[in-house]
């Protein structure tokens, strides 16, 4: 009989993480503001582009009030901030668009490159952990744990223009960069595909060290508990010894490990999708930041603070669910 999911105490938990949301997400935005009007880049000229050197400055006045940023700090957080509430995120000053529909265009590109890599990465770190605990001291196991210690002092920047210059230039193999190919007016499936293994790839190997040697120390602790041992002791098979019991409890900590990596899976997909030209939101990011671009932002910050929001709420409920002697109560 299968055991009922705990609906309560997991809407409890929900609701506690939408509480604690709200105050993080209005001083996050707050603080966006805060340092932009910090900034010594001029949104004014960067909005002017060219035509701002030769302007003059009752030109560049006028064209800082229409933009308003020439009212204080606090007036242009709150308006954002209300507006926001009501559906309305404002315009992006240098993508010369609605903060929405930048935001739009851009975001199911970034959310296919990072899922997948973070899959691709658990997966395979997995797969590995398990290998290299299951053999302990092996050639294997040092073979396994030397590799994820290199790539962890890898930046992903790096391992992009070394793929690039490996898979792309020598090999010839897969595309460089972008997400079709040279000439294409037109989005297929197939060149979708092919563009983003590289990406994906890169990505998914920056985040595999973690996972890697936290499956590898998890288990390997398991296949040492009594209760593991006593699965041994009873005759049952090693494969079902290591599936069934260690693994199960071994890789408990990996849960936690999830909601970690959110935040470095979203600094390094903006740095995989720069070097890659994927479209996804990085150029919008950059070019927000360079351009003191308010209300783009403070939209991309909240963004990704709800993404690394989410992504911790989604490690402890799946931890709750794993373990029930944890709760989701604590």
């Amino acid at each position: 009989m299968s055991r009922r999911l705990p609906w309560g105490p997991m809407a409890r938990l929900t609701g506690r993480r939408i509480l604690f949301a709200v105050p993080v997400l209005a001083v996050v935005t707050f603080g966006v503001f805060a340092v932009a009007a910090a900034s010594p880049f001029d949104p004014v000229k960067a909005y002017a582009g060219t035509a701002g050197l030769t302007a003059s400055q009752e030109n560049l006045d006028q064209l800082r009030e229409n933009l308003g940023v020439d009212r204080p700090l606090t007036g242009r957080w709150w308006d954002w901030l209300t507006s926001a509430l009501h559906g309305d995120l404002g315009d992006s000053a240098v993508m010369r668009q609605p903060v929405a529909q930048v935001i739009g265009e851009r975001l199911g590109w970034s959310v296919l490159l990072a899922a997948t890599a973070f899959l691709a990465a658990i997966v395979v770190g997995t797969l590995l952990g398990v290998l290299a605990a299951r053999r302990r001291g092996s050639p294997l196991d040092r073979a396994v744990t030397s590799l994820a210690y290199t790539l962890e002092a890898a930046p992903p920047f790096w391992l992009g223009l070394l793929a690039v210059w490996l898979f792309a230039l020598e090999l010839g193999v897969l595309p460089a960069g972008g997400l079709t190919d040279t000439g294409s007016t037109t989005v297929g499936a197939g060149q979708v595909l092919s563009h983003l293994v590289l990406p994906v790839g890169v990505l998914a190997v920056s985040q595999l060290p973690w996972f890697v040697l936290y499956v590898r120390q998890g288990v390997g602790e398991a296949l040492d508990e009594d209760p593991v041992r006593g699965a041994k002791a009873r005759g049952l098979a090693p494969r079902t010894v290591l599936f069934g019991h260690a693994l199960r409890s071994g890789t408990l900590p990996v849960l936690t490990l999830i909601g970690s990596r959110v935040p470095e899976l979203i600094t390094g997909a903006l740095l995989v999708e720069t070097v890659f030209s994927w479209p996804g939101i990085a150029a919008a990011t950059v070019q927000a930041a360079t351009s003191v671009d308010f209300s783009l932002l403070a939209a991309l910050t909240v963004l990704a603070t709800c993404a690394v929001l989410a992504g911790n709420w989604a490690a402890d409920l799946m931890y709750g669910l794993a373990d029930p002697r944890v709760g989701f109560d604590g």
